[in-house]
């Protein structure tokens, strides 16, 4: 695949970035694409492997190893080194309903299992992914496909995310009549209200939502099924009912002053800024603004990264980022053997942003909040924190210990809790009467069942937070699942 020679001669070339100083001035995506003739150089860097790793889609020890949905990554990184983009893009829809979300928000543990990325920078393989899918909108080759013939099967997806709309996806083309419902105004899930428009314009995804309606899929929002609507009366309507209601649950932080005003779940504050964005152009004013601002993220994952970039763009006075781990190494370490992805230090691109805004970088490392003060009226004026250690025992065993003497005060006017999520919401599940465990609905790996006949779960809903790819993964498969369930013409038992 690609040139044999290609990946000695040329070098990986990163996606093109906006100067960072210049597009925290707008909401605009911070990526731009490559030109199609160096799409085509990064091609012809694939190897021509005896067994690619790049695609295989496992987890080895619970990091993602391949692309989970299994893309022909060989194929069409040699397609587009021969400059056949159409096919290119045939190839990469066969595995992938939604390239142009992947190709901006995975984080690409295939790159990570690529065989030159043993000793060399992996192929660009996420880039010329967005690029095949771009292309292909922009040249019209991205139309709609109707179904020819439909059954009489009615199925109803209960959330709009990644998951829901892959399940969709896959069964309108198999005839069967489909209606997502989604309580946001908006379809598309956290793709929508979770992910922030620099790094996934919503221009994209409100594109995917109507060709998928043109294609005969219908979207009925600001419904929530459980209290707009009754899961009995779903179930009447409809022959099959799949539940990809995400994990949308967020971890609470336990500590004094948690409960100021000013602390503020992360989610609540992307959603908000977003739909304040998409509805009026923040004229409205119905956003958290933290423009002239102290602001503290608690958490160091990706989710607390968006707010920090959000935060930036909002022109806040100072942020600050916590995480109560050590910093990521810089290279693949023993323990995350090739081909699992590594996880490693990057330079994400909110704190690319705040080291040009404020000259370093806004991660603060081991470090736990000890408690959170509140002036007179209620609001949030600081956060004491303290360094930790991490020790690693004999038997491998990590714990953390206080460091004396490294106490702080921050001041502080906003706080936003990115901890995580805990699992998927419980009432819908209860109303279903489908069992749960741990924060999940517990449904069959193999075929996504339920307890209950006829209504299936899958995504972040069944298997807990993950990555896009994994819920497109479940997404498509339950869809077989469900097609197999309605061809022996079963209907739910009532």
């Amino acid at each position: 695949m690609g040139k044999p020679t290609g990946f000695m001669e040329y070098a990986k070339q990163k996606v093109k970035e906006k100067a960072p100083l210049e597009r925290v001035k707008n909401w605009g995506e911070y990526t731009e694409r490559l030109t199609d003739k160096d799409l085509q150089t990064q091609g012809a860097r694939c190897m021509d492997c005896g067994t690619p790793f790049c695609h295989m889609g496992i987890e080895i020890r619970g990091a993602a190893a391949g692309c989970p949905i299994n893309n022909y990554i060989p194929e069409w990184n040699d397609l587009v080194y021969h400059g056949k983009w159409e096919e290119a893009l045939e190839r990469l829809r066969m595995t992938n309903n939604f390239p142009e979300f992947t190709g901006r928000v995975c984080p690409a543990p295939c790159e990570g299992s690529c065989t030159l990325g043993i000793n060399e920078p992996s192929v660009a393989i996420k880039s010329i992914e967005r690029s095949i899918i771009d292309k292909g909108f922009e040249m019209g080759w991205v139309t709609p496909r109707i179904p020819e013939k439909r059954t009489n099967k009615r199925v109803a997806i209960i959330g709009s995310g990644p998951a829901g709309l892959a399940a969709a996806d896959e069964l309108n083309q198999l005839g069967h009549n489909v209606t997502v419902y989604e309580r946001a105004d908006r379809a598309g899930g956290l793709l929508m209200y979770g992910i922030p428009n620099m790094k996934l314009e919503k221009s994209i995804v409100e594109r995917r939502i109507q060709l998928l309606q043109e294609e005969g899929i219908q979207f009925v929002l600001n419904t929530e099924i459980g209290k707009d609507v009754t899961a009995d009366a779903l179930r009447k309507q409809y022959d099959a009912v799949i539940l990809c209601i995400g994990a949308t649950k967020a971890r609470e932080l336990h500590m004094d002053g948690a409960e100021s005003a000013g602390v503020v779940p992360a989610m609540t504050y992307l959603h908000d800024v977003t739909k304040s964005y998409l509805d009026s152009n923040f004229e409205d004013q119905k956003a958290i603004d933290v423009k002239g601002k102290n602001v503290i993220v608690i958490g160091g994952g990706d989710t607390g990264a968006d707010c920090v970039a959000t935060a930036l763009r909002q022109k806040c006075k100072t942020v600050h980022q916590f995480g109560k781990h050590p910093a990521l190494p810089t290279t693949r370490q023993q323990e995350q053997p090739w081909p699992a992805d590594p996880n490693v230090y990057k330079l994400d691109y909110a704190y690319a942003e705040a080291d040009a805004k404020f000259g370093g970088d806004p991660r603060e490392y081991c470090i736990q909040t000890k408690k959170i003060v509140a002036d007179d009226a209620g609001n949030v004026k600081q956060l004491h924190t303290i360094q930790m250690n991490k020790i690693v025992n004999d038997e491998g065993y990590a714990y953390f210990e206080e460091v004396p003497g490294t106490e702080k005060v921050w001041p502080v006017d906003y706080v936003f809790i990115a901890i995580g999520f805990q699992g998927a919401e419980s009432p819908l599940a209860q109303q279903f009467g489908v069992k749960m465990a741990n924060n999940r609905i517990q449904a069959s790996r193999f075929d996504y069942t339920t307890n209950v006949p006829g209504v299936y779960a899958a995504g972040d809903a069944r298997r807990g937070p993950s990555l896009i790819v994994w819920a497109i993964k479940e997404g498509r498969e339950v869809a077989v699942e469900v097609a197999n369930f309605l061809s022996k013409e079963h209907a739910i038992v009532q």
